[in-house]
């Protein structure tokens, strides 16, 4: 068994770096690694078979940790020695063990000596730490050199999204003032199904149900919500709805959504401007392309800007059933955040872009994170045209007192066993559902 594997990974290390001398030991050890195991070539191994890499770090550590310059370490600080030098080879460094922690969701660090991380919701004081600013920006090149980005004082601050999907952003001087800024979104592998979401309190079985057929059904759909409130997750548990037999395409700033089942989904992904100023492809670029590619449907990872304008205009062309998320306070905002972002690339009126959205929207889904951290579907609206522009009708919304969902059912649902989406008979059991409450 290797140094390594006696490694004991515990939720959060107690103490990452014990003893005077440690540091030192550890500096030595990562240089005679890389004398053995040139950087470059770890890294072009790590691109394309990070399983060798970890392996033939591991055992180039071992070879090093034989030498009689370490005979002075105890066992314990031999394979403390080890593992912070291969978590700052292969892995990142003191915030590894958090990063492999499933349970926890964020990773932020705050300056060598402040970690943070977010578990079930809520933020936690890591008791690991960076020694400093030196380590912590071993760690920024080994987030950004696999993804080809970088930062400096020209571009002091970069967002990139990771070989595994999780998302990174990162901030150094002269704007971090109290040294580099790392913050890292993880994501699952596998995407949280509706089912799970009933399980989280996130939703119930009668929201679910509902969900589901409007997916089947063709509905638009756009999931809202502050920052933190589980928007993106959601969403791909609505995606993972998606019928088997239609062509999907997703446009994202940073891709996150997961599909773990559907056959036929193209992925695609907007591209920063270059560090010369060009080679940008903006959300609004790919939606436009997107449009030429023979979609049934169309998931837009986040409106933010001017692509609204042409995600609206999808949706009433032709293009049904279309997906996406937006920030916003509440179900009502919702309008007028898509009202001021189409005005960011037209100078079309309040009222005709208040028509599109109306003509383009049937639900809006409102999520919130609670004072526990728990997140959940706080109201479900319907949308159309009234006279004082879009007016929106609460389907489903949750009340504190009832502990439950208060319903005014949308006459769409009486349609749905003619189209074939489901039975009568389930129909009138998911409303019997919702007279028991």
């Amino acid at each position: 068994m290797s140094l390594l594997d006696k490694m004991e990974v515990r939720e959060i290390s107690p103490q990452y770096i014990r003893g005077d001398e440690l540091p030192f030991y550890t500096e030595m050890l990562r240089k005679m690694l890389y004398a053995q195991f040139p950087s470059e070539q770890i890294a072009r191994i790590m691109d394309a078979d990070p399983d060798r890499a970890s392996r033939e770090v591991n055992s180039a550590l071992e070879i090093a940790m034989r030498s009689s310059r370490f005979s002075r370490l105890s066992g314990e600080d031999k394979r403390r020695c080890a593992k912070e030098v291969y978590d700052m080879v292969v892995g990142l460094g003191p915030i590894q063990p958090l990063m492999e922690n499933p349970e926890i969701t964020e990773v932020m660090v705050n300056g060598p000596q402040s970690v943070y991380y977010e578990k079930d919701g809520r933020l936690h004081r890591s008791d690991v730490s960076f020694r400093d600013e030196k380590q912590m920006r071993l760690v920024i090149d080994r987030i950004l050199g696999p993804v080809g980005r970088r930062v400096d004082e020209q571009s002091p601050m970069v967002s990139a999204r990771l070989p595994d999907g999780h998302r990174a952003n990162i901030v150094i001087a002269p704007l971090a003032l109290d040294g580099p800024y790392i913050t890292i979104r993880k994501f699952r592998n596998r995407a949280y199904t509706l089912e799970e979401m009933c399980e989280l309190g996130t939703i119930d079985e009668t929201i679910s149900t509902f969900l589901k057929w409007s997916v089947k059904a063709r509905k638009n759909i756009a999931v809202s919500g502050g920052t933190g409130s589980g928007k993106t997750t959601f969403l791909n548990a609505l995606s993972n709805e998606l019928p088997h037999d239609e062509r999907v395409i997703t446009i994202e700033d940073s891709a996150e959504l997961r599909f773990d089942s559907h056959p036929h989904v193209v992925r695609m992904e907007a591209r920063p401007m270059n560090t010369e100023g060009v080679g940008e492809v903006t959300i609004r670029d790919l939606v436009t392309n997107a449009l030429r590619m023979r979609p049934d449907r169309i998931v837009v990872g986040e409106c933010r800007g001017p692509e609204a304008l042409d995600m609206l205009q999808a949706m009433n062309t032709g293009h049904d059933g279309s997906l996406t998320t937006l920030h916003a306070n509440s179900s009502h905002e919702v309008v007028s955040r898509l009202v001021m972002m189409v005005r960011f690339g037209s100078e079309l009126p309040v009222r005709v872009i208040e028509d599109q959205i109306a003509s383009a929207l049937d639900l809006v889904v409102h999520l919130v994170r609670q004072r526990d951290g728990k997140r959940r579907v706080l109201e479900i609206d319907s949308c159309s045209n009234g006279e004082n522009g879009v007016e929106l009708h609460p389907c489903a919304v949750w009340s504190k007192e009832n502990h439950g969902y208060v319903w005014k059912i949308p006459s769409w649902i009486a349609q749905l066993s003619e189209s074939g989406i489901c039975s009568k008979a389930e129909v009138e059991r998911w409303e019997s559902l919702l007279s028991l409450r």
